[in-house]
């Protein structure tokens, strides 16, 4: 089990490149705890536009800071700012456009 202070600053490990980003963003990822098909963390993504499918998993989340876009692929879009609480569920598949670099806490849950 990690401990962690404030979500708001801690720091991230190195960004990488995120693999389905349309614009070659980057992206890190704290993972904080993971078992019995469960895992929450601290992620963080630079400006641009992803895609994103939730195949075989749900995900929950919390903006802390940063704002995106995201429209699902039956074109419902979804403003995010912090504060922001989204849930995607097992089948989600849409676009995130980040505008500001976000950061949010996260859940997955296999499903």
């Amino acid at each position: 089990m990690t401990y962690l202070d404030d979500a708001y600053t801690v720091a991230m490990p190195p960004a990488v490149a995120k693999p389905t980003s349309l614009t070659g963003q980057r992206e890190s990822t704290l993972e904080l705890w993971r078992a019995g098909g469960a895992e929450t963390g601290v992620w963080e993504c630079e400006p641009g536009t992803f895609t994103a499918v939730r195949d075989g998993f749900h995900e929950i989340c919390q903006i802390l800071s940063g704002s995106a876009t995201l429209t699902a692929a039956d074109g419902h879009v979804t403003e995010l700012g912090p504060g922001s609480t989204v849930v995607l569920p097992d089948g989600w598949q849409g676009t995130w456009v980040v505008h500001e670099t976000l950061r949010k806490i996260y859940v997955t849950i296999e499903h």
